[in-house]
């Protein structure tokens, strides 16, 4: 159970409407969890937002963005991550036996090393912090200095997803729910 009230649409569109308006029109129908929980805090929920269609908006390889997204929600265990990004991994072009492997990227046959690149970056950073120098020139052989910035604002970005998510005890949606 989730530690704050999800605030329901009806109640934002009365007193934040702009917000609420954003929310249906920016975000999956009926509105997540995580940014109902997050309407607590209105201005902060509008920020959030804004920042996160900028992180989406990057250039980085959906593909890669989305390993490395599912890369963070198997590192801190985050089912909501993991279950809300299964779509969003398969629409990139992830199989559905890649979306099953990432948990254990380093030794499966089904990545390029472009790729486990991006997860070794992913889970260095989500576990140490401090990206380690042998990770950081592995993935560099592969992308460009945008490319790099872009990664390590999406694994950023991520990683304080998961944990709002693990702070507040969101809750997965029941269609979501297997």
């Amino acid at each position: 159970m989730a530690r704050v009230r999800y605030v329901p649409n009806s109640e934002l569109a009365e007193t934040q409407a702009a917000l609420n308006g954003r929310l249906l029109a920016e975000r999956k129908v009926p509105t997540g969890n995580i940014f109902l929980a997050l309407a607590n805090a209105p201005a902060i929920l509008n920020d959030f937002l804004t920042y996160a269609n900028a992180v989406r908006a990057a250039d980085f390889s959906p593909k890669l963005r989305e390993m490395a997204i599912l890369t963070v929600g198997y590192c801190t265990n985050s089912e909501y991550e993991i279950v809300h990004h299964h779509s969003h991994g398969l629409k990139a072009g992830l199989t559905e036996e890649q979306f099953q492997a990432i948990r254990y990227f380093e030794t499966s046959d089904l990545f390029s090393e472009e790729e486990k690149a991006v997860m070794a970056f992913a889970k260095d950073s989500t576990l140490n912090v401090d990206v380690s120098d042998e990770v950081w020139n592995e993935v560099a052989k592969f992308l460009s200095e945008k490319q790099l910035v872009e990664l390590a604002i999406n694994v950023a970005w991520y990683n304080s997803g998961v944990r709002l998510m693990g702070a507040l005890k969101i809750d997965l949606e029941d269609a979501y729910k297997k």
